[in-house]
Order: C-alpha cells, then structure tokens, then sequence
C-alpha cells in the first residue's frame, strides 16, 4: 500500500473522486492485471471491469452522473478502500502519457492539490513517490501493465517518469 497525503476526512467531505461525467470517462481508474485476477474471485465483480481493463462506471439517477461501482453513495465511502487499485491509491496523482512521455501529474481540480500544491509537505511527498517510480520494482508494475498510463487533461506534470 501506498503511504497517503491526504486524510480520509478531507475525502470524505469533498464528494469530487469517484464521480464521472461520462460512462467511458478518461478519469476512470485503470486495473493492474494482478488487481483485475483478485476482483474477479468475486463474481459479483466481473461486471464492474471493463474490456479496456478500467473499473466500469454505473450510472446514478440520484446524482445524475456515472460513479465507481464501489462506492457507497450514503457514507462517501469505497467499498474496498484498504484493497483499492493502484490509481485509487495514488490519486490525486496520476501517471499521465503526455508529449511522448511518462509523467508523474497531479489532478490540480483536487481540492487539497489547489490548497497544498506548494506546500513543504506536498513536496516531501512528491519527492516520497518519485523513489517509488524510480524503483525497479515499480518500473516492471508499468511495463507489464501499460494500461494505467493515461493520458488526463488539465493536469499538472510534475516528473518524467523514465521507464
């Protein structure tokens, strides 16, 4: 697991991840295939992946919007927070395939992004994930599944992520 910049409280309160405009929204998370293999021992799982290999959004007629199929509505809650996919984890950063590169990008829509993006703390963890893509460990995760790196608009790029 990842370790988290933001508090699950601030979350909580924000009710912006999780929500789509679109069914096939370029914001939906993609799945490692390691993630796709553990969600499909629940067959109630198998209709929430998509061909593509993302989580497949489900509309809701209470918000008029398509929204993760994990997450509980009432609580603002992901149904399987503490087994979440890698892009679940790592938001509001996000590897992003811009200019013919890998990046490190971070979702500058994020509420906590535009209140801490030049903050000490959200520096120190920045510089937290770039060991994380740097390590040879994390580097075979993107090989092996290039289906994560994706490429969001209006976000900010932060590193190149050689790979």
């Amino acid at each position: 697991m990842i370790k988290q910049i933001l508090l699950e409280s601030f979350c909580l309160e924000c009710q912006g991840c999780c929500r789509f405009a679109q069914a096939e929204s370029a914001w939906l998370p993609s799945l490692l295939d390691e993630e796709i293999s553990s969600l499909l021992k629940d067959p109630a799982c198998a209709g929430m992946i998509s061909e593509n290999k993302k989580i497949k959004a489900q509309f809701c007629s209470k918000s008029n919007n398509f929204i993760c199929p994990f997450l509980s509505l009432d609580k603002n809650k992901c149904k399987i927070y503490l087994f979440r996919p890698l892009e679940c984890q790592l938001y509001p950063f996000l590897i992003n395939y811009s200019q013919e590169r890998v990046w490190l990008a971070v979702d500058t829509n994020c509420p906590f992004v535009e209140a801490n993006l030049e903050s000490a703390e959200f520096m120190k963890y920045v510089q937290y994930l770039s060991g994380l893509f740097t390590s040879a460990a994390f580097k075979k995760i993107l090989k092996v599944n290039p289906q994560i790196i994706q490429s969001y608009p209006n976000v900010r790029n932060l590193m190149e992520i050689i790979l």
